[in-house]
């Protein structure tokens, strides 16, 4: 077995002369005990040594990123591919898998390989000679301040890594204030509840309270300082009609404390805001323009860092913070959210309720682009994110008026152009553009048709000599009252239609038919005449 030992100075192969040794871990630490057991149980094989702090630099970020670099390569093909039979003990199971794919070399990693790497850097300084234990501390330093300088090149001015500690300590500084507040005014106002309905903005409220303790020394106290001089007369006489219960002057104390603590709270929550606006004009300009320093912050805070911000496309970016709302939507196959933090940009809340979703779209195709140049760009200016949003507003602007121009009619003069035709073509009239007075309607009125049964009626009766009351008297007759010889056959057929269509005229006009009896009647009249 073969052993791949890294070193600040270089890459060390050791071949393991007894392999029966690794199997007892716990006591593998004893054969270390001595340079003359170590070299009884590994033994240097090659060292490849680096030439400057360039190279030491190149190798180590390449094993912290899991890569192979050039000196590692040239060495595992110099020595160990001769002997490939042998098994590679490595320290990292994830350079072992990209040793095994890249050069098809068999590695191993344990908790003996542990172990035994563990031992041998105990035993250093013998194993591997022709380095003086300063000359190796020296190295070891030195790489440690290149690796920690590299790891922090990408952003040696642009930390985001305190942007996105700041907007989480100032959401939870949010959350604390409103609890402190909250508890100040409930324990408060078991003294003077009054002064809770007179004072509304919070900060001066715990102000008010610390000035003036008791509600006794109200009339005594000088509020012109926190308080405009019309409240301070409200509190004033609200002080001298209190329906607040009495309080010792330890309870007291004990409340001013709070209040001391939610001021202080407030002034740093003042200056926490003031030195995150500044970090989000430094690290990314062109976002803070787009969609102000709060979204902005949110937004990196969410990715994790501006660079992971930036790998987003424009629709991820759109819907970033509405996650459990976009999975309910494709899970329960509903309509997927339009917005998530973006909601909260002030372009996006100018806009009507109509046009939010077109507006956070835009923005976040321009955000994502002014994302990607903050992140990458070599220049930190923001004039792609005043550009930007001149162009947004602008967008705006049109979406409302012609959200206007619908409502009112003017925008029909210029909805559509006509062709343009030259002025030596002879112009045909097209008289498909005329308009014209609709005719009127052929469906006859309710009163046209009345009028019209009403003349039929009057006709059939004028034939059969009976009027309307002689139709209602035979109805109620027998049936036998129509075949006597007052009417001829022609006269009853005309009187059983005559019948007929009063009921209906009846029916349509909501009169009741008591018991059914015109139905009935004319029922058994077409029945008797066969008609």
């Amino acid at each position: 077995m073969l052993v791949l030992f890294e070193t600040a100075a270089g890459y060390a192969i050791f071949k393991v002369l007894d392999e029966s040794k690794l199997q007892q871990v716990d006591s593998l630490y004893k054969e270390f005990e001595t340079p003359e057991k170590a070299n009884k149980v590994v033994k240097l094989k090659h060292f490849e040594k680096f030439t400057d702090t360039t190279e030491a630099l190149a190798a180590a970020t390449a094993l912290v990123e899991g890569k192979i670099g050039k000196s590692l390569k040239k060495v595992l093909k110099k020595v160990v591919a001769k002997e490939a039979h042998e098994e590679l003990a490595v320290s990292d199971a994830k350079l072992g898998g990209v040793i095994k794919d890249k050069l098809e070399l068999s590695c191993v990693h344990s908790s003996a390989v542990a172990e035994l790497m563990r031992c041998i850097r105990s035993q250093m300084e013998s194993l591997i000679s022709g380095l003086p234990p300063k000359e190796m501390s020296a190295m070891s330093l030195g790489l440690a301040h290149s690796l920690s300088r590299y790891k922090l090149k990408f952003s040696p001015d642009k930390v985001d890594t305190m942007i996105v500690q700041a907007i989480s300590l100032l959401d939870d500084l949010d959350k604390e204030l409103n609890n402190y507040i909250m508890r100040c005014r409930e324990w408060y106002g078991w003294h003077f509840p009054e002064l809770g309905k007179v004072v509304v903005d919070n900060l001066a409220y715990c102000k008010t309270v610390l000035k003036i303790g008791d509600r006794t020394n109200v009339a005594t106290t000088d509020l012109s300082e926190i308080l405009p001089e019309e409240v301070e007369a409200e509190v004033k006489l609200a002080a001298e009609i209190s329906m607040g219960t009495e309080v010792s002057e330890q309870d007291i104390a004990n409340i001013r404390h709070l209040c001391d603590q939610v001021i202080e709270i407030s002034d740093y929550r003042a200056q926490l805001y003031d030195y995150l606006k500044n970090r989000m004009t430094a690290i990314a300009p062109n976002l803070t323009v787009m969609v102000g320093e709060l979204v902005g912050a949110r937004l990196i805070s969410h990715a994790g860092s501006l660079l992971n911000l930036a790998k987003h496309p424009a629709s991820t970016v759109q819907i970033l913070g509405a996650e459990k709302a976009l999975f309910r939507a494709l899970k329960t196959r509903k309509d997927t959210p339009k917005y998530g933090l973006i909601y909260h940009a002030s372009l996006v809340g100018q806009t009507t309720a109509k046009n939010k979703g077109k507006i956070s779209r835009m923005l976040a195709a321009k955000a994502s682009l002014a994302i990607r140049y903050d992140a990458l760009g070599e220049d930190t200016n923001a004039e792609m994110g005043v550009e930007n949003r001149a162009k947004l507003e602008a967008r705006l602007r049109q979406l409302e008026d012609r959200g206007i121009r619908k409502i009112s009619g003017s925008g029909k003069a210029m909805a559509r152009a006509d062709k343009y035709q030259h002025k030596s073509e002879v112009k045909i009239y097209d008289p498909s553009g005329d308009s014209t007075i609709p005719s009127t309607s052929k469906k006859r009125k309710f009163e046209e048709v009345e009028q019209q049964e009403a003349a039929e009626d009057l006709k059939v009766c004028e034939e059969t000599g009976f009027s309307r009351k002689d139709c209602i008297i035979l109805v109620r007759s027998p049936v036998s009252f129509l075949h006597t010889e007052i009417m001829n056959k022609t006269q009853r057929q005309l009187l059983t239609y005559l019948l007929w269509r009063f009921y209906f005229v009846q029916t349509r006009r909501g009169q009741t038919d008591e018991h059914g009896a015109f139905k009935v009647r004319t029922n058994e009249l077409r029945d008797g005449l066969g008609i």
